[in-house]
C-alpha cells in the first residue's frame, strides 16, 4: 500500500508528520510518501532510524498555512503539499491522502481542484470519528457544510454507512439523526425532512431521532446533522471532557484522602485518558471524494499522525471509494 503524508500539514511541521510516517512505515510496512520541502524532510528524517522502511520524499515547494483562505488556496499555490499529495491520489501513483493541514485548504482543493466529487455526490462529508461508551462512533457534517438539504444527509448516513461497515468493521451500521428529541415530530425543518427520506433507503439502517445522551450511551454507530450542528455538538463534547478531566485532578489533589485514593485510581484514569484520547483516532475521512483522504487535526503528534494513516489504511482496504460510486445510483 501506499500512503501520501503531507509533511507541512500539522501546526508544528515537519516534526510531527515525519515522526507518524516513520512510525507507520516500520508498524505495517506500507510505503509512506512525505510530501513537502524536501530540505525540511530530509533533515527530520536524519532523527529517526529509517533503515529499512520504505518511506519516499516528493517536493512541494508552497506551503498552505492555516491562516491561508480557501478560496485563495483554490487560486493559488498549486505547488502545495496538499495539491501535489492529492494529485498523487487522483493519478494512482497512492492509495489514500492523510494531512493535518487547513481543513479548508483540504476541501477546497481536493473538491474543487484535485479529486472532485464522485458523480451523484451533492456535497462532501467531513466526519469525525470519537469514542462513546461501547466503542466508536462516527458522526457527519461537523464543518464542511453548514446549510444542508435533506438529499445531503441521506447521502451523508450512506457514506458513513460504507466507511463504518468496510473500513471499521460494523456490519450493519446504526444511522440516527441527531435531534432534540426521540420523537418524529420533534427537530427543525432539516431533521423533519430527512426521515422519510432515510426510512425509504434499504442501504442505510435508519434507527430514529437520537439526542446526545443517545448518541454517547452507544445506541447508535452514525450520528448525522447539518455541518454547523456538527461541529457546535464536537466541540460541546471535547471541551466538555477537558473541562470533566482537569476538575477531577483539582478536586483529587485538593486534599490528603483524595490524593491518595487519586493514586490508586490512577491506572483507571489512564486508560479513561486513552480511551478518550481523539489522537488513538488520528483522522477522520473526508468522504464523497474520488479518493481516500483523512483529515487529522492540527495539534496531532506522531502518534496521531500514525493513527491517521492506519485510517487511510483501513479506507483502502476495505474499497470504500469504489463502495460508494457503486451504490449512489440506486440512491
Amino acid at each position: 500500500m501506499r500512503i501520501v503524508v503531507d509533511a507541512m500539514g500539522s501546526d508544528s511541521y515537519p516534526a510531527p508528520d515525519v515522526e507518524g510516517a516513520v512510525l507507520a512505515a516500520r508498524e505495517w510496512n506500507d510505503t509512506i510518501i512525505l510530501v513537502g520541502k524536501e530540505d525540511l524532510i530530509r533533515a527530520e528524517l536524519k532523527k529517526h532510524d529509517t533503515s529499512g522502511l520504505n518511506i519516499e520524499v516528493v517536493h512541494a515547494g508552497e506551503v498552505i498555512e492555516m491562516t491561508d483562505k480557501p478560496a485563495d488556496v483554490v487560486r493559488g499555490k498549486p505547488d502545495s503539499s496538499m495539491h501535489i499529495g492529492m494529485n498523487l491520489v487522483k493519478i494512482g501513483e497512492a492509495d489514500a491522502y492523510v494531512t493535518a493541514g487547513n481543513t479548508g485548504g483540504v476541501l477546497a482543493v481536493a473538491t474543487l481542484r484535485a479529486l472532485k466529487r464522485i458523480k451523484g455526490i451533492q456535497r462532501p462529508a467531513l466526519t469525525a470519528i470519537f469514542p462513546n461508551l461501547t466503542g466508536m462512533i462516527m458522526a457527519a457534517d461537523i464543518g464542511a457544510n453548514a446549510d444542508c438539504k435533506p438529499e445531503y444527509l441521506l447521502q451523508f448516513a450512506f457514506m458513513t454507512s460504507i466507511f463504518a461497515r468496510q473500513a471499521m468493521g460494523i456490519e450493519n451500521p446504526r444511522v440516527a439523526l441527531l435531534s432534540n428529541g426521540e420523537e418524529e415530530g420533534k427537530g427543525n425543518e432539516l431533521v423533519k425532512g430527512t426521515i422519510p427520506l432515510m426510512r425509504g433507503q434499504s442501504a442505510v439502517n435508519y434507527v430514529g431521532n437520537m439526542e446526545p445522551k443517545e448518541v454517547l450511551a452507544g445506541e447508535t454507530d452514525i450520528v448525522i446533522h447539518d455541518g454547523f450542528t456538527g461541529n457546535v455538538f464536537i466541540k460541546s463534547i471535547e471541551s466538555t471532557a477537558s473541562m470533566v478531566g482537569k476538575l477531577i485532578k483539582k478536586e483529587i489533589r485538593a486534599g490528603a484522602i483524595t490524593s491518595v485514593g487519586g493514586l490508586l485510581a490512577k491506572p483507571a484514569f489512564g486508560r479513561v485518558s486513552k480511551h478518550t484520547d481523539p489522537f488513538e483516532v488520528g483522522g477522520a475521512p473526508l468522504l464523497g471524494l474520488n479518493g481516500i483522504v483523512i483529515v487529522a487535526h492540527g495539534r496531532s503528534n506522531g502518534g496521531a499522525i500514525k493513527n491517521a494513516i492506519r485510517q487511510a489504511r483501513r479506507a483502502a482496504a476495505g474499497n470504500v471509494i469504489e463502495a460508494i460510486r457503486e451504490g449512489i445510483p440506486a440512491l
